[in-house]
């Protein structure tokens, strides 16, 4: 079943499928977004910027094309064949993919970890926002590495972390517990920044980042999901 799921023809029919739900379901929801407006402040100045969310909501991620408008976006994605469906999926959806993803400290670089970051750094350079999911592509779920942290570091600009919650929405039986909104249904987005990485920040600095970041994007997730609970309620 991967090998055929792993065909090119086979990816973009279902890249195709997919990405047309996802347009479809996002464009009828009734969204609330809050903390909203430092988030358009940051979208309409010139500099670049980075946002996370967790990879189980990429689905949802796309309705922030509401926010950034006209402003230039990529999304990192691994080289991975499943990385390649994702890719096609979300730049029908108007976010073109930069593919590369951090391989294993002191494993060579064969993911091609290291142009992805020079990409995202030139196009962080030129005002566009990045869009990063940090426990992609394989885990663990809702865990921060250091990657967005050296990335916002050596760019030195702004990070906004947002959760993203849909209901009601398919769940998915995937590591990253994945949810697929649905049509006519209720959608939020809770966005948490502008956040920094001190250029001259040490190791143990750093740490401390990462850990909050990790943190806060977990409690924007949690906020998101509580709010549409209370609206049902």
């Amino acid at each position: 079943m991967r090998r055929i799921f792993r065909l090119k023809w086979v990816q973009s029919a279902l890249a195709l499928i997919i990405s047309g739900w996802i347009a479809f379901a996002l464009a009828t929801m009734r969204w609330r977004f809050e903390n909203r407006e430092v988030a358009d402040a940051a979208c309409a100045a010139p500099e670049g910027l980075i946002g996370c969310f967790w990879h189980g909501r990429i689905a949802m991620a796309v309705v922030c094309r509401r926010v950034l408008k006209a402003k230039p976006r990529r999304v990192l994605i691994s080289l991975s064949p499943d990385g390649e469906f994702i890719a096609q999926a979300v730049e029908r959806l108007g976010f073109p993919a930069i593919r590369g993803s951090a391989g294993r400290k002191g494993k060579a670089d064969t993911k091609g970890g290291a142009s992805a970051f020079r990409a995202a750094l030139r196009f962080l350079a030129d005002g566009g926002v990045i869009a990063i999911t940090p426990d992609g592509p394989r885990g663990p779920n809702q865990t921060m590495p250091d990657g967005p942290v050296t990335l916002a570091r050596t760019a030195q600009v702004p990070v906004f972390l947002f959760g993203l919650a849909a209901s009601p929405a398919l769940q998915l039986k995937s590591w990253d517990k994945g949810r697929i909104p649905l049509p006519f249904t209720r959608g939020c987005v809770v966005f948490d920044g502008p956040l920094h990485a001190p250029r001259d920040a040490d190791a143990a600095t750093l740490e401390a980042v990462r850990a909050d970041w990790q943190a806060r994007l977990i409690a924007a997730q949690a906020r998101a999901e509580a709010i549409l609970a209370g609206d049902a309620a």
